[in-house]
């Protein structure tokens, strides 16, 4: 897709009207963590925030290889080890219909990302340094996977 038109269709909402018409809909994120600790996080073009990469898994797709796809696309993470599922979370408040699996990764290594007009940066935080802007979700699923806490079935 062009990234004008990208753009356009961001701003007029289509993005949200698809998801509500379309019934349920499946994404895979993954909490992506360096030998120190740090998280990857990704800033994009058509919603605020630093959230955990990772986006729609497609018809006909499984949601590994999705999970792959995307950080790959994303953020340029090559996953090497396994991905380990962390849960499996509703977002209807959101985005009615939405579900999003989430994994853990800790064994990548980096290529060049490719830019795009989807994100915007991608870089890996420290856990006690995390951006203000990261988004509510990102935020309870690394409180669960980095403090123990109980996981929540909500997004």
């Amino acid at each position: 897709m062009h990234p004008i038109f990208f753009k356009v269709l961001s701003r007029l909402g289509l993005r949200t009207f698809l998801r509500l018409s379309r019934g349920k809909t499946l994404g895979a994120r993954v909490a992506i963590f360096d030998s120190s600790g740090a998280v990857m996080l990704v800033k994009q073009s058509y919603s605020p925030g630093w959230i955990l990469p990772g986006g729609g898994v497609e018809r006909g797709e499984l949601l590994i290889p999705s999970a792959i796809r995307e950080i790959r696309e994303e953020a340029g993470v090559v996953a090497e080890g396994p991905l380990l599922l962390h849960g499996i979370f509703s977002n209807e408040e959101k985005f009615p219909g939405d579900f999003v699996c989430l994994y853990i990764l800790r064994e990548f290594r980096l290529e060049t990302r490719k830019p795009n007009h989807e994100i915007l940066e991608a870089k890996f935080f420290s856990i006690a340094q995390l951006p203000a802007d990261i988004t509510e979700g990102s935020r309870r699923r690394l409180d669960e996977i980095v403090e123990g806490l109980p996981i929540s079935e909500h997004w």
